[in-house]
C-alpha cells in the first residue's frame, strides 16, 4: 500500500462539550467496590459512544454516566463512582469493560468493581476520549496531548508536539488548557499493523518507530474526529473536511460537510453521522455496500433534522443505535424510539 504523507476519538468533541468534567482526579479512589444503581430515567445528556457486549448488554457512554442496558432496564454503572463526563466505552478480549471520561481518566471495570487510572499512574492527561483495543491486546486512550498505550502493567505515551507526533518517556502530563489541537480523536491498527492517530491537528500513521503525517495533494488531513478500516482494507476518515475513502492509493472526496462519526454495519453497509449544512442540523447516514466504490456512492437520509448525532452502533438484532444531544436513539428500519417512555426499573 502507498500512502501519500507530509506536513491530523466517537470520539467528536465539538462546541457542546465545552465545560471540562469537574471532578477532581486527586479525589478520586484508585480502586473502589461498587454496586450496581438502577435508575428511573434513561440517559438525557450528550451520548457519544454505544457499544454491545458478548452478552448482548448495550453499553453507553453519556455526560450523566454509563449506562447498560440489558434490553429491559437502563443501569446508571457509575453514579455512585464519578461524576465526570463520560465520552468513550470499550469491552476488551477479556470481557472487561473500560470508561474513559472527561476529567477523571479511565475507569475499569471487572463487572464488580472499578480501578481508575489517572496522570498519577501514567496517563498523558485526564481527558480520555477514545479508546482502542490492538491486536495484541494493548489498550490505547486517545487524550488531550496524544496517545496512552496500556499494557496491563504500564502506560507508555506518545504526545503531541506542534505538527508532530513523539514517544515520551520523561512522564510528562499535559494540562487541560491546552485541549484543541492537542488531542487525539480516534486510534486504529489497520491490516497492515500500521497505526492511524486523528487529532484536532494533523492525523498521523505509526509504523511502530516513526509518526508520518498524512497528505492529500500535499495537504495534511486535518480535525479528521474519526475513522475506520472496513472489510475490504478501506480506509474512512471523517471530519472537517468532510467524508474520505482512502484505497490504499487514491483519497476520494465523497461529502465536505462536516463528518463526526463513522461505522460499518455487518452487511458492509457505511453509516455516518454528519452536518445537513454547515452550522445547521445533522443527518444519520447509509451508503450502500454495493456502490461503495462509485465516485459518489449511494447514500440514503436514515434521520435528519437532529440536533447532532454521536456514536452509532449496530446491534445484535440488527437495530441502529446513536447518540445525540439529549440521549440515546433505537432505529428498527421503522421507527425510531429515545426510550423517554419507556419503563424502566425503578
Amino acid at each position: 500500500m502507498k500512502y501519500t504523507y507530509g506536513l491530523f476519538f466517537i470520539c467528536i468533541f465539538c462546541t457542546a462539550c465545552k465545560g471540562q468534567g469537574k471532578t477532581d482526579p486527586a479525589e478520586e479512589n484508585t480502586k473502589s467496590e461498587t454496586q450496581d444503581v438502577i435508575t428511573s430515567t434513561v440517559p438525557n445528556n450528550i451520548t457519544r459512544t454505544i457499544k454491545q457486549d458478548r452478552n448482548g448488554n448495550i453499553w453507553i457512554a453519556a455526560f450523566d454516566g454509563v449506562f447498560r442496558y440489558d434490553g429491559k432496564l437502563f443501569t446508571n454503572i457509575t453514579s455512585n463512582v464519578s461524576s465526570a463526563r463520560f465520552f468513550s466505552v470499550l469491552e476488551d478480549r477479556k470481557g472487561n469493560l473500560w470508561f474513559g471520561s472527561i476529567g477523571s481518566g479511565v475507569y475499569y471495570y471487572d463487572g464488580k468493581s472499578f480501578q481508575n487510572f489517572t496522570t498519577r499512574e501514567g496517563l498523558i492527561n485526564n481527558e480520555a476520549g477514545c479508546i482502542y483495543e490492538d491486536k495484541t491486546g494493548n489498550i490505547w486512550f486517545g487524550v488531550n496531548g496524544g496517545a496512552s498505550r496500556y499494557d496491563g502493567k504500564s502506560f507508555r505515551n506518545y504526545m503531541i508536539q506542534g505538527e508532530s507526533m513523539i514517544e515520551d518517556r520523561m512522564g510528562k502530563t499535559v494540562p487541560s488548557s491546552q485541549r484543541p489541537p492537542n488531542e487525539v480523536t480516534s486510534i486504529i491498527e489497520d491490516k497492515t499493523g500500521k497505526f492511524w492517530f486523528c487529532t484536532r491537528g494533523n492525523t498521523f500513521v505509526y509504523d511502530g518507530k516513526t509518526f508520518t503525517t498524512l497528505t492529500h495533494s500535499g495537504k495534511p488531513f486535518t480535525n479528521v474526529r474519526t475513522i475506520i478500516e472496513d472489510k475490504k482494507g478501506t480506509i474512512w476518515l471523517g471530519g472537517n473536511d468532510g467524508l474520505w475513502r482512502h484505497d490504499g492509493i487514491t483519497f476520494t472526496n465523497i461529502i465536505q460537510n462536516f463528518v463526526g462519526y463513522i461505522y460499518e454495519d455487518k452487511n458492509g453497509n457505511i453509516w455516518t453521522s454528519s452536518e445537513e449544512s454547515p452550522g445547521g442540523s445533522w443527518v444519520l447516514s447509509r451508503y450502500d455496500e454495493k456502490y461503495l466504490s462509485n465516485k459518489k456512492p449511494t447514500v440514503t437520509g436514515v434521520r435528519s433534522n437532529e440536533g447532532m448525532i454521536f456514536g452509532i452502533l449496530e446491534a445484535y438484532d440488527g437495530s441502529i443505535w446513536f447518540g445525540t444531544l439529549n440521549g440515546v436513539r433505537r432505529y428498527d428500519g421503522n421507527t425510531f424510539n429515545d426510550f423517554k417512555g419507556k419503563e424502566v426499573k425503578e
